[in-house]
């Protein structure tokens, strides 16, 4: 179910006129992360939204005093719930998702949901082969323990600092941390991490359809958490669609690129690319 929240930012969208554009949040961040996202998008003619996961928490406060709500969460649930909020809009959507959010932005682009799409750092899907080292690291403090697949996880700040602040100075990542970090659902790294064992996976990603639309991949190069090697396996199933499927790195940037001091350089090139190619 949408909340009133979510349901007051489709109303606002519609009545408009204006190209939506949705944000789809992952792991350990809430909706608030993309703020400066949207305030820029608006600034040229866009109107944006960023819907939660359901139960997620308004404030990172209220999340760190009830991290139960984020568990169980999986990936086509979540999915679901940005579909819901897309059938809503009078208006096909841009969506721009980060880490599992760009893999749940690529499963409604592959049901036809979108009109342009960008998927930043994203997290794997079935058939994404690479599984690099760091990025088992990154993923360890989830992956290691079967009982956290029910469970809501909380990064220590010396596990932030590695997966995501690894390009920002120790100042910037502990504020990054105390900002923006909330506990996350196990269910959905564990949902990646099997997906080439399982062909039920729901975290499965319709590549081939033509209605997928256009497409960009954003790899940040110095990512521990999803690496360019994830990146460049994403564009190559990717390119098998009909569709622009296009793929820009960016140096030095690690998974906190979003939210970090050079996130207007990403929110910038994705702005461009749907710029050019949204109707």
């Amino acid at each position: 179910m949408l909340t009133a929240h979510e349901q007051n930012a489709i109303d606002r969208a519609n009545a408009s006129g204006a190209k939506p554009v949705v944000f789809v949040h992952g792991l350990w961040l809430l909706p608030s992360s993309w703020d400066r996202w949207k305030a820029l998008f608006e600034e040229n003619g866009y109107v944006g939204l960023a819907p939660g996961w359901p139960d997620d928490p308004e404030t990172v406060q209220e999340a760190r005093r009830s991290p139960e709500v984020f568990a169980r969460k999986t990936v086509q649930q979540v999915t679901d719930h940005y579909l819901e909020a897309i059938a809503k809009l009078d208006r096909r959507p841009a969506v721009v998702g980060h880490s599992f959010g760009g893999l749940i932005t690529m499963k409604i682009a592959g049901v036809g949901a979108a009109d342009g799409a960008v998927a930043i750092d994203s997290a794997p899907f079935r058939g994404v082969l690479p599984l690099p080292r760091e990025s088992l690291k990154s993923a360890s403090p989830v992956l290691r323990d079967p009982r956290n697949r029910r469970k809501a996880v909380s990064l220590t700040f010396e596990q932030f600092r590695f997966g995501w602040a690894n390009h920002v100075d120790e100042d910037e990542a502990r504020r990054l941390y105390d900002e923006y970090h909330v506990p996350a659902p196990g269910t959905p790294l564990f949902q990646a991490a099997t997906a080439n064992l399982n062909p039920f996976t729901e975290a499965k990603v319709d590549s081939r359809n033509p209605a997928r639309g256009p497409l960009l991949i954003i790899a940040g190069v110095g990512d521990n958490t999803t690496p360019p090697a994830i990146q460049k396996a994403i564009l190559k199933l990717q390119n098998r669609n009909p569709g622009t499927t296009e793929y820009a790195e960016l140096p030095e940037r690690g998974h906190s690129l979003v939210i970090d001091h050079g996130w207007e350089e990403v929110a910038q090139v994705a702005l461009s690319f749907l710029t050019k190619v949204a109707t």
